[in-house]
């Protein structure tokens, strides 16, 4: 969660210096609901994610470095360059992406679920989204085939109040989304999203639901993002500061620092050390990604087309194309 946190906080100025293009959609105040829901995940288990996914990818165990490298978009980055920010994966650890569409995840994350149950896989699927995608017809239909296909899927609402500028209660019907469960006869639950015990208790309950019993479920993991929807929204117009300031009493973080010393699972010494070595270690990824080499021009229909002749095919297109356009054009501008 530290990791994450400083992360987060680091990319925020990167960002600011123009090192990450696009968008940016940080999570910092979320650290509990995405550890807790993530550490239980297993050898054989499968994660989605929304794009705000970078502390979903820290979590999962990607490296600090590879993953500033692709908010850069560099070569080295965890997707090559070519995911950015929303776009994060890590193949070799069952993490198949941070989707940019609103619910585009749920429906994909069903079907590596009906993977799993059809091939005779102990494995189960996290999925998780934001509040905002409980709307969308993707959030029905995933549930709905979940429910009547018995997948081994934890559907997890990361519900941070606020879809964009709009508000759960302006948009919701039903505030409670977990109970939207009852819709499918599925087993629906929510939990404090700030403490990463009760997050980690849940999912791992669930989870082994998931595997033996073939059962999916829905968690709501209640939590609050501390900055706005993205780096372009500083979050004040919609929110009070009063607001702001009683969800920061509530840091995920130094509740379990404060209960980890209570235990005495860790001092005051550990966790100084804890944040030293955090700090070098974001501090490294920076400067691995400022360093690392850009995707070169050659590779950009890499991924699109299997066809072997793709190349060829596209040749002819490099000419008067962005790259290049004043170059190809000059003769005729004068």
């Amino acid at each position: 969660m530290v990791l994450i946190r400083r992360f987060e906080e680091r990319t925020e100025e990167q960002y600011t210096r123009a090192r990450i293009g696009g968008y940016c959609h940080l999570a910092i105040g979320e650290e509990a609901a995405t550890v807790g829901a993530v550490d239980p995940l297993g050898d054989h288990d499968y994660l989605f994610a929304s794009y705000r996914d970078h502390g979903t990818a820290l979590a999962v165990g990607s490296d600090p470095g590879a993953v500033m490298a692709e908010l850069f978009g560099k070569a080295a980055g965890v997707a090559g360059g070519y995911g950015g920010s929303m776009h994060l994966l890590d193949v070799e650890r069952r993490f198949l992406g941070g989707w940019g569409i609103v619910g585009g995840q749920l429906p994909i994350a069903a079907g590596a679920a009906l993977a799993l149950d059809y091939t005779g896989s102990d494995g189960a699927v996290l999925c998780q989204f934001g509040d905002g995608a409980t709307n969308t017809g993707a959030f029905h239909e995933a549930l709905n085939l979940a429910a009547v296909w018995n997948l081994p899927i934890i559907f997890q609402i990361t519900n941070n109040l606020y879809g964009m500028g709009t508000s759960v209660a302006m948009a919701s019907g039903e505030t409670e989304l977990w109970k939207r469960a009852a819709a499918y006869e599925m087993h629906g639950e929510r939990v404090d999203g700030n403490d990463v015990l009760a997050v980690h208790e849940a999912t791992t309950r669930l989870l082994t639901m998931a595997r033996r019993d073939r059962r999916p479920s829905l968690l709501e993991t209640c939590t609050y993002r501390w900055r706005g929807h993205s780096v372009a929204d500083a979050g004040k117009v919609y929110r009070s500061a009063d607001e702001i300031a009683e969800w920061r009493t509530r840091d995920p973080i130094a509740r379990f620092e404060h209960q980890a010393i209570e235990a005495g699972t860790l001092d005051v010494g550990d966790v100084s050390e804890l944040r030293r070595e955090v700090d070098a270690t974001v501090t490294e990824a920076i400067k691995f990604a400022a360093a690392a080499a850009t995707p070169t021009v050659a590779n950009l229909y890499d991924n699109v087309y299997g066809d072997p002749g793709t190349a060829a095919q596209f040749a002819r297109m490099d000419t008067a194309g962005p790259f290049g356009e004043r170059r190809e054009t000059r003769g005729w501008r004068t």
